[in-house]
């Protein structure tokens, strides 16, 4: 499959290496590539070089899926930047959380309640087919789940196209996710966004990211 991965930090590189391990073609896509390349992009291109590199743009237009691993903050800036056109009928797999840093550490949550960023960007762009998931995850554990109870924990998926959350779910258990529950359709990605304040407690009580929820039913 071919995938466009949106966002040059943790997310984005730990979800474009985990892909091209399983055999996707991907391409990450950055506002600036030469500024991209002027960073320390070459080194971890270095140790993959099966990852191209694109604008937005560019990296969208030809991908079959589209991840989101932008900021919150900086989602719609730059998925209006890709254009409407270059993500009309695409499934777009929406990794971002809507923190809100203002007021220092640990952040709010910008949108809450009765709306999520997973909704504001389905609105936005009417044709694409988004689907929330992998948020409430730190980025090693989105690509690599069965280091942690040998992948024995659960993430989740909203979304209001059935085929889009299938092929998002296919991803993901390739990946090595064991438990994938369909939550339904995109507002409730309010409540996995909310559960942010918590994972950052518990990050802080923590200290490691290495850690995630398991649904037992």
């Amino acid at each position: 499959m071919r995938i466009a991965v949106l966002g040059t930090g943790m997310v984005g590189r730990a979800i474009a290496a985990r892909a091209t391990e399983r055999g996707h073609e991907v391409t990450v896509g950055t506002r600036d590539v030469a500024a991209t390349r002027a960073g320390d992009w070459t080194g971890w291109a270095a140790a993959h070089p099966q990852v191209a590199l694109a604008g937005h743009a560019d990296a969208a237009r030809e991908a079959e899926l589209v991840v989101n691993a932008i900021s919150g903050a900086g989602s719609l800036p730059a998925l209006t930047a890709v254009g409407e056109e270059n993500l009309a009928g695409k499934v777009l797999l929406d990794i971002a959380n809507p923190l809100d840093f203002g007021k220092g550490f640990p952040p709010t949550l910008s949108v809450l309640n009765d709306d999520s960023l997973g909704e504001r960007i389905q609105r936005a762009f009417p044709r694409t087919r988004v689907v929330k998931a992998l948020n409430t995850l730190t980025a090693d554990l989105m690509a690599h789940p069965r280091q942690l109870a040998d992948g024995d924990h659960t993430v989740f998926v909203s979304g209001d196209d059935p085929d889009a959350k299938k092929a998002v779910t296919e991803l993901l258990t390739d990946f090595g996710h064991t438990d994938v529950i369909d939550l339904g359709d995109i507002t409730t990605a309010r409540g996995t966004e909310m559960l942010l304040p918590l994972w950052l407690r518990l990050y802080g009580r923590l200290g490691t990211g290495n850690f995630n929820i398991k649904i037992v039913r």
